[in-house]
């Protein structure tokens, strides 16, 4: 305790004596020399130091580093951004000497994002060293923040777009464009934000921004097909989208609306020259294709359309002579000189008088037979319009066949041997009533019922030709009994007379219905049945078939008795043989 007191009394006396090289009892007890920068506050420890109060000591450093206190106070360069507050002697150790660095950076481990200038893009990378921004004898804190401190040189635009470099330009890459243009006066849009087509340089030569025109005609000169005809507003009918295509409006813009051939037409062929007023009815711009030279007006609307000038859209089907099938032809089939329409003849001999292969014969209505839809085919209908309906061949034979004189004057008889006089193989024979026999079908004979004649036909004659007993044109003079016909089939030779059908019939010649027990009054039994009719009946036919029915007059020759017992056979024999002998006792 006498030591403590001791060495306070000590101090005291040293605090009191005033030495006589002028150095302090402050100088003496100092720990060691401060850094050159702090050497005007080394001959007072206050200064820096408080008595019995260490935690004073950074807010003495904040007093004379008001740039650093600041900076804590807004939170901002690398003391402010710290998030652990730290006493300065933590990291800045005094009294080290002269030529100390207390700073104590050490740039291998420096957290530069820790500052107001976090490094990216190019200068984070290893081609940047902190001596590129940090200069010697320069605060650290002191580097420049701003792109043009360090890139003035590279600077194109020689500083005509101002300092703010990193409005356009990133740290990744200087030649790297960030720039939104958008935000400026001239958005860019279309063709013109393709980055790969259009570059900045394109429209900002010489590196010049504020100067450039925004007006399309100071580029797009060059590109004026209508050399300025059309004035400098192109936007007016082009967009940024693709200079060929236009959005301007005609019929809104216009007033006139671009249909047909109108709408692929290139404006200079209608735009001569720049805000020229344009007609808008036809005439105007096509009185020289105006064929009718003004002879029908000047509403050619009224015929042609914008789709095609050769194709007209008149319809003529409102006017006195609608146009059906065929007469849909071109306007000059019709109208000759393409001048005269209204005076056009309707009537069809007028345009078809060449076409008339009747030879006028027929009149001038030739509408009653034939229609615009083929001229070749009548629509005359026979049928309705006549008492005479035609029927089979004669649908299909011509007009002239029957209407050999004029269709009108001449009255045309519809009977048939007016027509076919000159066809007729009976020669009037069979009178004039042809339908009676023959048909329309065919001329020849088919349907004709003989069963109506007085000769029906039956059997075998049903199956024979007409000309077979008609073999001339003249019917009625055929003869109707059978020898007439059968003459050269009668086996008898005319011993059983020309009655024919007396023992024959039409079924089958060979075929007999003669029945001679009821009609002879002599039946054939035995051998009688099988023999032949002239055996018995050998007399000539004198008018009447005559025999005798007594036996003897036929086997006279085989009676062996020779008459010894008479002549009636039949009493002893048969006519199954005549050998049979029946004996009666």
């Amino acid at each position: 305790m006498k030591r403590f007191f001791s060495l306070i009394f000590a101090l005291f006396l040293l605090f009191s004596l005033q030495a006589a090289n002028a150095e302090t009892i402050k100088s003496v007890l100092m720990p060691g020399k401060v850094i050159q920068g702090h050497i005007k506050q080394e001959d007072n420890c206050e200064n820096c130091h408080k008595h019995f109060d260490k935690a004073a000591q950074s807010t003495l450093c904040a007093d004379c580093h008001k740039e650093v206190k600041k900076d804590i106070a807004e939170k901002r360069g690398f003391h402010g951004k710290q998030e652990t507050k730290k006493e300065c002697r933590e990291c800045h150790t005094e009294h080290k000497g002269r030529g100390a660095d207390i700073v104590n950076l050490n740039e291998k481990i420096f957290k530069h994002n820790q500052t107001d200038y976090p490094l990216k893009g190019a200068h984070a990378g290893d081609k940047v060293d902190c001596k590129d921004c940090h200069k010697p004898k320069i605060k650290w804190r002191d580097a420049p923040g701003t792109c043009i401190a360090c890139h003035k040189k590279d600077d194109k635009h020689k500083n005509s777009l101002g300092e703010k470099c990193a409005d356009c330009h990133t740290e990744k890459d200087w030649k790297e464009i960030k720039f939104n243009h958008d935000k400026s006066d001239f958005p860019l849009k279309g063709a013109h934000a393709n980055e790969e087509k259009v570059k900045c340089n394109d429209c900002h030569k010489d590196t010049r921004f504020k100067e450039t025109p925004n007006d399309c005609y100071s580029c797009h000169k060059k590109d004026d097909e209508h050399k300025g005809v059309f004035g400098p507003k192109c936007e007016s009918c082009h967009e940024e989208k693709d200079w060929k295509t236009t959005h301007f409006n005609h019929e809104t813009d216009g007033h006139f609306a671009l249909r047909g051939a109108h709408d692929k037409a290139k404006c200079d062929s209608c735009h001569k020259a720049f805000k020229e007023d344009l007609p808008k009815s036809c005439i105007g711009c096509h009185r020289s294709d105006d064929v009718h030279k003004g002879s029908l007006g000047d509403k050619c609307d009224s015929c042609h359309n914008e789709r095609t000038w050769s194709t007209s859209n008149f319809d003529h089907d409102k006017t006195k002579f609608p146009l059906r099938d065929k007469h849909k032809t071109k306007c000059e089939s019709c109208h000759k000189d393409g001048k005269k329409f209204e005076k056009v003849p309707m009537d069809c001999m007028s345009c078809h008088e060449k076409d008339d292969t009747h030879k006028g014969k027929f009149g001038v209505k030739c509408q009653d037979c034939h229609d615009a839809k083929d001229w070749k085919k009548s629509t005359f209908n026979h049928d309705r319009d006549t008492k005479y309906k035609l029927k089979d061949k004669h649908k299909t034979v011509k007009c002239e066949s029957c209407h050999k004189g004029h269709l009108y004057n001449d009255k045309v008889k519809s009977d048939c041997y007016s027509c076919h006089k000159a066809d007729d193989v009976h020669k009037g024979a069979e009178g004039t009533k042809c339908q009676d026999c023959h048909t329309e079908a065919t001329w020849k004979v088919k349907d004709f019922d003989h069963n109506k004649t007085k000769f029906p036909l039956l059997g075998k004659h049903f199956m024979v030709e007409c000309k077979k007993c008609h073999d001339k044109g003249s019917f009625k003079e055929a003869k109707s009994d059978c020898w007439s016909c059968h003459k050269k089939d009668d086996v008898h030779k005319q011993r059983l007379g020309t009655l024919c059908a007396d023992c024959h019939n039409a079924r089958d010649w060979k075929i007999w219905d003669y029945d001679h027990a009821k009609r002879a009054n002599y039946k054939l039994e035995g051998g009688h049945s099988k023999v032949a009719c002239e055996d018995c009946h050998a007399r000539i036919f004198t008018g009447k078939v005559f025999a005798s029915r007594s036996c003897d007059s036929c086997h006279s020759d085989d009676d062996i008795h020779e008459g010894g017992f008479g002549q009636q056979c039949e009493r002893c024999h048969v006519v199954s043989a005549f050998k049979n002998v029946k004996i009666r006792f």
